[in-house]
């Protein structure tokens, strides 16, 4: 839930942006292209992100021409010498930055004592792009709950000294596609908020701090961009015998791996729906979208799952300096912030809503901030200062259409059932990704006897499905003849399945006959449940099965399957099965939402048994997930 504040002003807004601008063109006196395959990669990159200038704080003979820690306090000073406050008005100094100059002490203490500052109360929150984010959370609530009056918040990146020629040089005709993507994409920069209880009213407005939300969802996925770990992600800087062989094997480059990206936006998007429908935020009275993103590549993927989600924010709502200031990180939004505030004349009731997505390890900030008059009247102080509100629900909650995992171009009439059932598949994704196999996977720690054990369990679970579809279909009455052909067609594409399971699991060592096999007590519960649930009259809530296990193949399956193949020693004959309901379950599911209307159009009370047996077939999948590697045939 936001965390709410009601006495949380924005003063003033600065920015710092070191050297002159770099357009595309002269980037390579900075961080030239290494070989023919990085000026590929460059081309490509610059040719979709959008970016047509940046800074850095490196010559053009990569001599650093300012720290990280002075960075941080240019952008400081700047948003004090638009107020009327020192800093020794400011009781609290907090700063988010994927890290400063040195590993330790802490980034701010560093920014404080570049600075020459009064002493204060300090927080260094380090994190990627939404670490500045939880800079601001901080400092307001310090606001919020009285501790200080006046807080300082800040953010600083500099990333362009890891990606100088020097430092790729020594390793460029080996740096990987995720080592090089970032060095076109990552630009320095610093900004700052003066936050208050205290508002002056300049320029005749107050902006007013409204709420601020972050969530991780790094319990559910791989790293995707980081620094410090080897290539493959198993092995930490420290772990290596000098920081020469560290630096040597790559563990010391920025990386990003892209395959996970989409996954960002889609749990972003969805939290954002989280939002909307408890009240948080309403998309219709939102007057200024400023939404950090890394690439405009991505600005169709936003707009196109906010449309989905019946939330698009007109375009001309948007506001970006992605092109101009490139992409700073953690101080993305405190530089688009700073230069909104300075180009757009606002007016009293205007709402800014902000949209912070990290690709670290998969997290979302959001924030929402209201412009008001200077004599609007302050909230009175309550006894719980951190009270949560009561959100009125939004007249939008009971027509969101699934997340974008679904069907695309979901029915109107559709998008109530699909909306409950987005919130059931997010539970169980989220809770897919934390049980014991999924964990040790994500670890890096997978064998192939994790997995020809995990094949060994699945086969006769696979075996059982167009057994339980055929059921399922003697099972309907004649107004259902329609639907019964739909899922025999189905049925009769999916029989024989397994044997290609199977298969895999004799590629990965398995010895055991598939008579032999047996379904892990998770399965045999799951396996159990359909049959019986198939042999009732008008077994329509399967349908609420059928998504469950096809979104498994098309949203789980994509994700997995790339960190099998990295750390198991096997052919590509042992991943048949997952590569082909990773590459046709979407096809699957449209098929799904085709037999869900006609299932409706003659029951409409299908939707509530569909929903009720998603809920259980996620929750006995899951079951079936944890046993996993409880026992090797």
């Amino acid at each position: 839930m936001p965390t709410r504040f009601d006495h949380v002003y924005v003063e003033a807004a600065g920015f710092h942006l070191p050297g002159p601008p770099i357009g595309n063109d002269a980037m390579d006196a900075y961080i030239a292209p290494l070989n023919r395959l990085s000026g590929r990669i460059k081309a490509r990159i610059l040719g979709e992100n959008g970016i047509l200038q940046r800074h850095y704080a490196i010559d053009a003979e990569g001599n650093t021409t300012m720290s990280h820690a002075q960075l941080a306090a240019a952008a400081i000073r700047d948003c004090l010498a638009r107020t009327d406050f020192g800093l020794a008005d400011a009781g609290l100094l907090a700063v988010g930055s994927s890290g400063g100059d040195a590993l330790m002490p802490g980034f701010a203490s560093m920014i404080h004592g570049e600075l020459g500052a009064p002493p204060m109360e300090t927080l260094s929150s380090q994190g990627i792009c939404a670490a500045g984010v939880l800079a601001i959370k901080h400092a307001a609530q310090a606001i919020e709950l009285g501790e200080h009056r006046h807080a300082i918040a800040a953010a600083a990146e500099m990333p362009s000294r890891m990606f100088k020629k020097s430092r790729f040089a020594p390793r460029g005709y080996d740096a990987d596609f995720d080592a090089h993507f970032l060095r076109w994409m990552l630009s320095d920069g610093a900004g700052a908020l003066l936050l208050t209880r205290s508002p002056s009213a300049r320029k005749g407005l107050r902006l007013k701090l409204k709420w601020v939300h972050q969530k991780s969802f790094a319990g559910d996925y791989p790293v995707c961009m980081q620094l410090g770990l080897s290539p493959d992600r198993s092995t930490s800087f420290l772990d290596y015998p000098s920081s020469s062989e560290a630096e040597a094997a790559g563990a010391l480059a920025i990386r990003q791996d892209i395959r996970l990206l989409p996954h960002l936006f889609d749990v972003s998007i969805h939290e954002y729906v989280k939002l909307v429908r408890e009240g948080w935020v309403d998309s219709a009275t939102v007057d200024h979208f400023l939404c950090h993103y890394s690439s405009a590549r991505f600005i169709p993927v936003v707009e196109d799952l906010l449309d989905k989600a019946g939330l698009a924010i007109p375009r001309e709502r948007w506001y970006s300096n992605l092109a101009t200031r490139g992409n700073t990180g953690a101080a993305s939004i405190y530089i688009m912030l700073a230069e909104f505030l300075d180009s757009r004349e606002l007016h009293p009731g205007e709402k800014i809503f902000c949209f912070i997505p990290e690709s670290g390890r998969i997290s979302a900030a959001y924030m929402l901030l209201e412009v008001k008059a200077p004599d609007a009247p302050k909230i009175a102080q309550t006894s719980s200062r951190l009270a949560q509100p009561t959100p009125t629900p939004s007249p939008l909650a009971d027509d969101l259409p699934a997340p974008p995992h679904d069907p695309d171009d979901a029915p109107a009439h559709l998008r109530h059932l699909l909306t409950h059932l987005a919130g059931i598949w997010h539970d169980y994704r989220s809770e897919v990704w934390r049980t014991p196999v999924v964990h040790k996977l994500v670890a890096g720690r997978f064998t192939v006897a994790d997995y020809r054990n995990w094949t060994a369990q699945w086969v006769p679970q696979v075996r059982e499905g167009s057994k339980w579809m055929r059921e399922a279909v003697a099972s309907l009455s004649a107004p259902f003849a329609a639907l019964g052909a739909l899922i025999e067609t189905h049925a009769g594409e999916e029989q024989q399945d397994f044997r290609i399971l199977y298969d895999d699991y004799m590629a990965a060592g398995g010895t055991a006959p598939l008579d032999a096999l047996r379904r892990n007590p998770g399965g045999e519960a799951l396996n159990a449940y359909l049959h019986a649930l198939a042999a009732t009259n008008n077994p329509l809530g399967l349908l609420g099965a059928i998504y469950i296990i096809e979104g498994t193949g098309q949203r789980i399956v994509p994700a997995l399957l790339p960190l099998l193949r990295r750390q198991l020693a096997l052919p590509p004959t042992a991943f048949r099965f997952l590569d082909y309901h990773g590459t046709n379950d979407q096809h699957h599911l449209q098929r799904w939402l085709a037999a869900v209307e006609l299932a409706i159009a003659v029951d409409p009370d299908a939707a509530r048994h569909i929903l009720g047996t998603a809920r259980r077939t996620a929750q006995l999948y899951l079951m079936q997930f944890h046993h996993i590697l409880e026992s090797d045939l």
